[in-house]
């Protein structure tokens, strides 16, 4: 058998101004649609976050059933799909009962049976070869009931119990069920949450789970039952232990994650099992530049060479104030295939006049005494004082008007 994992689709994700990244997830589901070909996969596993919202818009509707009739159609013959946190259980399981004569198994939200998590792969011949114990992101409400008065700790405490028993008892479920067919198959599990040792960004859209003190739950809640552990939730990919795994997101949900390498796992048992580790290809360059306004300028430049798509994060850190940042930008990439999307400006402006910067008192000095003896504070070079003083001269004067 060769099984896929991959997760964290996040279709119809936005970046910023970029409200449409439709492309990206269409090139990357070509692309896997490539190798569930090219690698005759018998199993798909997708671990969650198929799309980044409840409500997913059309065109994210329609990239994800083409993607599973085409899959179907180059000759993948089973998907297993669980819901994450950003998924909507009852969107995911509309289609539950037709995809299911297609064998594409969905389960949006842990089940009131947990046998039903419970799948049986079968061959042509309808040899049992895998069982997948396909548990989704374990909501609160469906694993344990809110007791009155308890505090974060006992809470938390609670929910991870109920979490830790859900994976004991489908463990030991898919185990009597492995028996009583008689063959010794691979069971492989499911899990769309935090877990320790995997890795997240600042700025990867990676929402908390579980209100309380859980921020990672233990790898040691998944029983020695499961050959493999197909994790969702973190955008890094990241081995917890060589079975236990996280895929991560195909494209890169914010500038934090530019540089990092995105890709899947190919699982092979024949008989024993191999881990294959497949890159995903960069479908949008990101860059984030983070200087002062040459080094700003150098990188620009070198990103001017290459006449690629480039969307890029502006993180503005010189000395110099820099009040026409956003312009010069504009100007600088002007006729390019650069695109800033972000522009921020790290400086630390606030300043206030202590007794050493100045002699008279407070009340003896008019606004624009203040600010000039500040600029002055903050070395700004003698042209650029001019400057700012007549801007700030016309905030003093708007704020006259409007009273």
């Amino acid at each position: 058998m060769k099984i896929l994992h991959t997760s964290d689709w996040h279709l119809g994700r936005s970046l910023y101004s970029k409200s449409n990244r439709n492309a990206e997830h269409h090139s990357f589901l070509e692309w896997l649609l490539m190798i569930v070909k090219n690698n005759a996969i018998d199993v798909l596993l997708v671990s969650g976050d198929i799309f980044d919202t409840a409500t997913p818009s059309s065109n994210s509707q329609t990239m994800y059933f083409d993607f599973l009739i085409q899959a179907k159609q180059d000759g993948c013959k089973n998907i297993v799909i669980v819901g994450g946190n950003h998924d909507a259980p009852s969107f995911l399981n509309a289609t539950k009962k037709m995809l299911t004569s297609l064998n594409i198994y969905v389960i949006g939200c842990a089940c009131e049976n947990i046998e039903d998590e419970i799948i049986i792969i079968k061959d042509s011949l309808h040899v049992p070869k895998l069982i997948v114990c396909a548990v989704p992101f374990l909501r609160e409400r469906d694993i344990s009931k809110y007791v009155d008065g308890e505090n974060d700790t006992d809470r938390s405490q609670r929910v991870n119990n109920a979490i830790k028993k859900h994976y004991d008892d489908i463990a030991k479920l898919a185990e009597l069920k492995r028996n009583s067919l008689g063959v010794n198959i691979p069971i492989i599990a499911t899990g769309h949450l935090s877990v320790v040792g995997g890795i997240r960004n600042d700025d990867d859209g990676v929402r908390e789970t579980y209100i309380g003190n859980i921020e990672a739950v233990s790898s040691n809640i998944f029983p020695q039952v499961f050959d493999y552990v197909a994790l969702g939730h973190f955008h890094v990919p990241s081995v917890i232990k060589n079975h236990i795994r996280y895929c991560g997101s195909p494209i890169s949900m914010g500038f934090g994650e530019a540089k990092q390498n995105k890709c899947i796992y190919i699982l092979n048992y024949n008989p024993e099992q191999c881990i294959e580790t497949i890159d995903i290809p960069q479908f949008q360059k990101l860059e984030s530049i983070a200087g002062d306004k040459t080094f700003i300028a150098a990188r620009l430049q070198e990103l001017k060479q290459f006449n690629n798509s480039v969307w890029v994060e502006i993180i503005y850190k010189g000395t110099e104030l820099f009040p026409d940042l956003s312009y010069w930008v504009q100007e600088y990439i002007k006729d390019t295939n650069i695109e800033v999307i972000k522009i921020q400006s790290r400086q630390n402006i606030q300043e206030v006049l202590t007794k050493q910067d100045v002699c008279e008192s407070l009340e003896e000095l008019n606004p624009s005494d203040v600010f000039k003896l500040l600029m002055l504070k903050k070395n700004i070079t003698t042209e650029m004082q001019a400057d700012l003083l007549e801007l700030y001269n016309q905030v003093i004067l708007s704020l006259h008007v409007e009273n």
